[in-house]
């Protein structure tokens, strides 16, 4: 327990200092902090916590020194005769003007990034997700309307170097340096899809259709999970998106409407998978 406090302690140091700690796109064992930016409004929650972080900090240090300060200079033995001051104009103003100011600056900021991050004003194609108990429906409404069922591969299924309840069957393919419009809803229960490295969490509702929007930066495939509780088999409804260039994917849409339009029985299918997953 001992070495986990210590190593805590180094990485709180170092997210302290500023210095980034980089790891893999999907969670990893002992993980602080957030997953590597891949899109710009990952990168605007990054500078907003970095913000936060610096404010808490100074915050704490201020009133840890006020407070020593106060025990060494008025304790009984160095201030023998107390101050009867029952009143200082500049530091009742001081008290109440700063916090109004750190509460504008948080305010601001993050009133600017939730209008940044609600939606895309020119989307160059649109993904719907669709959420069912327990896997994920995608369709590409743009690219001829080809729909596909996304489910986790079971433990025994899994090949070498894939992450046990983070890998699927079915990856969801997208573009990068794309303006991409989201738009996800229920079939049944409140889902949520979320996706931490590109600053999306976002609820699946039945009966109501919610947007939100992703401009992916870099190649990668990037993990994600089922946010919300929806049922038995919440925790195996992970989410895999594999991003490549415009090129690669205009290659891949190809093969996805020939591939797509043969599935068979979905009923059967989802059957199938749904039996395999531990109860």
């Amino acid at each position: 327990m001992k070495y986990r406090f210590i190593v805590s302690l180094v990485i709180f140091a170092l997210f302290s200092s500023g210095i980034e700690i980089a790891f893999a796109d999907q969670p990893e064992p002992w993980q602080m902090g957030f997953q590597p930016a891949a899109t710009p409004v990952m990168e605007q929650i990054h500078s907003f916590h970095e913000l936060l972080l610096y404010i808490l900090v100074a915050i704490t240090v201020f009133v840890l020194a006020l407070l020593v300060y106060v025990s060494v200079r008025f304790n009984e033995k160095a201030n023998p005769v107390p101050s009867k001051t029952t009143h200082n104009t500049l530091l009742e103003v001081a008290w109440t003007v700063v916090p109004i100011v750190i509460l504008v600056v948080i305010s601001v900021t993050s009133l600017k990034l939730l209008y940044f991050m609600d939606k895309t004003h020119n989307p160059e194609m649109t993904l719907k997700v669709i959420g069912h108990q327990w896997y994920w429906q995608y369709e590409y409404p743009d690219d001829g309307g080809f729909t596909f069922d996304s489910f986790m591969v079971a433990d025994n299924d899994l090949q070498e170097g894939q992450p046990r309840m983070l890998t699927v069957d079915e990856e969801v393919v997208l573009p990068i340096n794309t303006d991409i419009r989201i738009l996800v809803a229920s079939e049944d229960v409140i889902h949520n899809w979320a996706v931490p490295s590109f600053g999306i969490k976002i609820d699946l509702l039945p009966g109501r259709i919610n947007e939100t929007w992703v401009r992916i930066n870099r190649e990668g495939v990037f993990k994600g999970q089922c946010s919300e509780l929806c049922g038995a088999n919440h925790g195996f409804m992970p989410i895999s998106v594999r991003a490549v260039s415009k090129e690669a994917y205009k290659i891949w849409v190809k093969e996805a409407q020939e591939e797509y339009a043969k599935v068979g029985n979905h009923n059967v299918r989802v059957a199938e998978v749904f039996n395999s997953i531990p109860q």
